[in-house]
C-alpha cells in the first residue's frame, strides 16, 4: 500500500520539474492538435471544483471544443470543495458524470481500483509528446493512463496588497522570522496581516505543507504523505508550532478568530485584491488572481513573493494539479479529453490568467503578466518540489469536507495551543483511512 503511493511522489516531481521546465524554455514541437468534426454528436456531463472565474475559464476552454465539435453539448456543474464526495457519491449509485476533474492522485486511484475509470492509454502517445513521459505516469495506476493532468499549480506563493504594504513601510519578506514581523508591523499600522479562508479547510493543509516541508525536509514529508511516519510524529508538532505563530494570532487575522474559521477562499482573496483590503496579505497558489475579479493592476496594485524559507531551510514548492478522468466512453468524451491534451485548450485559461499548465507545448508569453509567468516558472526552479500531502491521502481522509484534515487543521486553528490533542486525532484518523 505505501509503495504505491509513494511512486506517485517521485513521478509528480519529475513531472513538474521536467514539463513545466520545458514551458518556461519556451520549447516547442509537433502539437498534435485536434482539428475537430461534425461527424460526432451526442453530449458531456462534466463536473469539476471550479466555481466563479475560474469556471468562466474552463467554459472558455468549453467553449474552444464545441467550435471544434459544433454537434457535441456539454453540461458543466462546479461541485466545488464537495466536489470528491459527490463524485465517490455519484460512482457508488452507479451514476457518475461522463468526464471529472479530480485534484487528488488518491481520489484517482480509489476511482480506478473500483473499477470506475475508463482508460486512456489510447492517449498514451499524444499525452507524451505535448507533457512528457514523467507526466503520463502521473496519471497512471498501475501502468494504466487514467487522468489528463490539466491545470497545474504553484501553492509555495503569497499575495499581498501593495498599498497595504507601502502604508505599513514593510517589504516582501525573504524568511519567515521576516514574515512574522512584518505581520505585526502591519497590525501596528491599522490593517489585519493576513487574510485566512479557513472555511474551506484546504487552505489550512496547504499552508501546513508549505511550512512542513521547509521545517521537516522533503524525506519527512514523503514519510508523513505515505503514512510511513505518524501524524504524532514530533516533526508534525513543530509545524503546527510554526503554523500557531499566523493562525494563532487572532489580531492579525481580518475578523478574528471567527474570521479565520468562517471566510471561504474566495472570501480571503477579495480581502486583500481589492482597493480597500480588510488585509494585507493571503497565503494561497498561483491561481489566487484568477478567483476574482479586481481594479487592481498586476506588481503596481497586488503583488506575490515566494513562501519564505524557515530556519534556513532551502527553496521548496508544494504544489498540485487537476486531472481529468472519463466514467463513461463515447466518441466524444474521447474527443474532449483529447482537445485537452493540446496546447491550444491550455492556452486559453493561460491567457486569462489563474493557470499553470504542465503542457510542454504551451507558448509562455500567453501568459497575461510576469508574475503569472514568474509563478508557473517557480515550478520549475524550484530545488524541492512535493505534489499536495493531502490530496495524496485517502479521499475521506485527505479530500472530503468536513471529515479528515478538512476537519482537524480548523479544529486546531479553534484551538492551537492543544498540539498534542490534535495531532493525536489526526492519527487516529489516518490510521482509519489507511486500514
Amino acid at each position: 500500500m505505501v509503495s504505491k503511493r509513494r511512486f506517485s511522489l517521485r513521478a509528480i516531481f519529475l513531472a513538474f520539474l521536467f514539463g513545466l521546465a520545458l514551458v518556461a524554455a519556451g520549447c516547442g514541437g509537433d502539437d498534435g492538435g485536434v482539428e475537430g468534426s461534425e461527424d460526432i454528436t451526442g453530449s458531456l456531463s462534466i463536473v469539476a471544483i471550479w466555481g466563479g472565474t475560474e469556471q468562466e475559464s474552463f467554459q472558455a476552454v468549453v467553449d474552444g471544443f464545441t467550435e471544434l465539435y459544433p454537434n457535441v453539448t456539454v453540461q458543466y456543474t462546479s461541485g466545488g470543495d464537495n466536489t470528491p464526495q459527490l463524485l465517490s457519491t455519484a460512482v457508488q449509485g452507479g451514476n457518475p458524470p461522463d468526464i471529472a476533474a479530480v485534484g487528488q492522485p488518491g481520489l484517482m486511484r480509489d476511482f480506478a481500483e473500483q473499477g470506475a475509470l475508463v482508460s486512456l492509454d489510447d492517449l498514451r502517445d499524444q499525452v507524451v509528446e505535448n507533457f512528457g513521459e514523467s507526466v503520463a505516469e502521473v496519471g497512471s495506476v498501475d501502468g494504466t493512463l487514467y487522468g489528463i493532468m490539466f491545470k497545474g499549480a504553484n501553492k509555495a506563493t503569497i499575495w499581498y496588497n501593495v498599498a497595504a504594504f507601502e502604508d505599513a513601510g514593510v517589504e516582501a519578506p525573504e524568511t519567515w522570522d521576516d514574515l512574522l514581523v512584518s505581520a505585526g508591523t502591519l497590525v501596528d499600522s491599522g490593517i489585519p496581516a493576513y487574510s485566512i479562508g479557513g472555511a474551506d479547510g484546504w487552505t489550512l493543509t496547504d499552508l501546513f505543507e508549505n511550512i512542513y516541508i521547509r521545517t521537516a525536509g522533503a524525506e519527512k514529508y514523503d514519510q508523513l504523505a505515505s503514512h510511513e511516519i505518524p501524524w504524532t510524529d514530533q516533526s508534525v508538532k513543530d509545524a503546527l508550532a510554526e503554523m500557531a505563530k499566523v493562525v494563532g494570532e487572532y489580531d492579525a487575522i481580518a475578523g478574528g478568530k471567527d474570521g479565520a474559521l468562517q471566510t471561504d477562499f474566495v472570501t480571503s482573496v477579495s480581502n486583500v485584491l481589492t482597493e480597500s483590503p480588510k488585509a494585507a496579505m493571503v497565503i494561497e497558489g498561483d491561481f489566487v488572481p484568477g478567483v476574482v475579479e479586481t481594479t487592481l493592476e498586476p506588481e503596481t496594485g497586488y503583488n506575490v513573493f515566494t513562501f519564505p524559507s524557515i530556519g534556513g531551510s532551502a527553496p521548496a514548492v508544494v504544489g498540485g494539479g487537476d486531472f481529468f478522468v472519463m466514467f463513461k466512453e463515447s466518441p466524444a468524451a474521447t474527443a474532449f479529453i483529447e482537445y485537452l491534451t493540446t496546447p491550444e485548450a491550455a492556452e486559453i485559461w493561460a491567457a486569462r490568467g489563474g493557470f499553470s499548465s504542465p503542457n510542454k507545448n504551451v507558448d509562455p508569453s500567453v501568459y497575461p503578466d510576469a508574475l503569472t509567468q514568474a509563478t508557473a516558472s517557480g515550478l520549475a526552479e524550484a530545488e524541492t518540489f512535493r505534489f499536495d500531502l493531502s490530496d495524496l491521502q485517502p479521499s475521506a481522509f485527505g479530500g472530503t469536507v468536513g471529515q479528515g484534515l478538512f476537519k482537524l487543521f480548523p479544529d486546531f486553528v479553534a484551538n492551537p495551543d492543544d498540539i498534542d490533542g490534535i495531532t493525536q486525532e489526526m492519527e487516529d484518523a489516518a490510521q482509519q483511512a489507511f486500514g
